[in-house]
């Protein structure tokens, strides 16, 4: 079985960050998630509101059209849809006449969370993850761009999994060429969202890492937990001998199955002194590691766990796959 994610009605009862919520102000933004087409806007309560993007006159992308007073207008006939879907007016029409019933648009639930979009298309079976930091006053959050890449979200899962692709993939970074074995891997419940990994690394702390790190060693210690939560989110935790936290959420989005949508959120305890720019600036370089390698990696990510080679280290990935595998199809484990 392999990882083919559009075709597959259980995906689209989970959320997905799909865009940054600080981008979303006067007009329309488009999406596509699982292969479907979205339409999100702002509606007159500052509410977002998410729709599949294609009015039900003739068939337009809604996208391109303005919102006036909360309401989404569709550009070629200037047919207006409210909050809720609901068609409130057809210019072309008399005073009075009705609305057909079949002028409301396919609406999809919508969340605004850590500073994201989240669209479930289908009925949720999960929350989406909860992140206790964001609640804490003696943590900061910081946003990341949206990107698209050129990768199937399985891949990029089974990637933030991985441990093993430091030192050759982060060269640039905080790859350490001297630390290539990997200890042993013992799996646990990290807390009720996550699945994975503590484990502890020494990292390069080059000039580019240290406003990361907070210290001038040159090579430091990263004391880590790597966890999953399904279908494709991945969290990662560093903590630092100083004290302080680093905590990403890695949020995988299926465009399609060969193309997705990243982001990451950070989460950190420093004094704020440091600005976010810096900070992020050392993520995104890391990410730009990734992204290069996977990038080279074609298809999606099989699933039947003998169709690749693993070894001790690849645990997490394992794991994940095979509980990703049973998610997809039940009746294939």
């Amino acid at each position: 079985m392999d990882g083919t994610l559009c075709d597959n009605a259980v995906l689209r009862d989970y959320w997905y960050a799909v865009a940054r919520a600080d981008e979303l102000h006067s007009d329309p933004h488009s999406v596509r998630l699982l292969g479907v087409d979205l339409v999100l806007w702002r509606n007159e309560t500052g509410t977002v509101s998410a729709a599949h993007d294609r009015c039900p006159h003739r068939e337009s992308p809604l996208s391109p059209g303005t919102v006036r007073d909360g309401c989404l207008e569709c550009p070629y006939h200037g047919w207006q849809f409210s909050g809720n879907g609901e068609c409130v007016r057809i210019p072309s029409a008399s005073a009075g006449t009705p609305v057909p019933p079949r002028s409301h648009l396919a609406v999809v639930r919508c969340s605004e969370r850590y500073g994201l979009l989240w669209v479930c298309l289908g009925t949720p079976r999960a929350e989406i993850p909860h992140i206790v930091e964001d609640t804490r006053a003696d943590y900061r959050r910081i946003n990341t761009p949206v990107e698209v890449w050129q990768v199937s979200a399985g891949r990029m899962v089974d990637n933030f999994c991985d441990v093993s692709h430091f030192p050759f993939v982060h060269t640039g970074t905080f790859g350490n060429d001297q630390q290539t074995e990997v200890p042993s891997v013992s799996l646990s419940q990290l807390d009720a969202d996550f699945y994975g990994y503590d484990y502890t690394v020494e990292v390069a702390n080059t000039e580019l890492a240290s406003s990361a790190s907070g210290q001038s060693a040159g090579v430091v210690q990263r004391r880590m937990t790597t966890g999953f939560n399904l279908p494709l989110t991945v969290r990662s935790t560093i903590h630092y001998h100083t004290g302080l936290d680093h905590i990403l959420l890695l949020l995988s989005t299926p465009v399609d199955d060969t193309t997705s949508l990243f982001t990451f959120v950070v989460w950190r305890n420093d004094d704020f002194s440091v600005p976010a720019e810096d900070i992020i600036r050392f993520d995104l370089a890391i990410g730009a590691e990734d992204k290069r390698m996977l990038e080279r990696v074609p298809g999606v990510m099989p699933l039947d766990q003998t169709a690749l080679v693993s070894v001790q280290a690849d645990r997490c990935s394992v794991e994940w796959r095979r509980r990703f595998r049973e998610l997809l199809s039940p009746s294939a484990t």
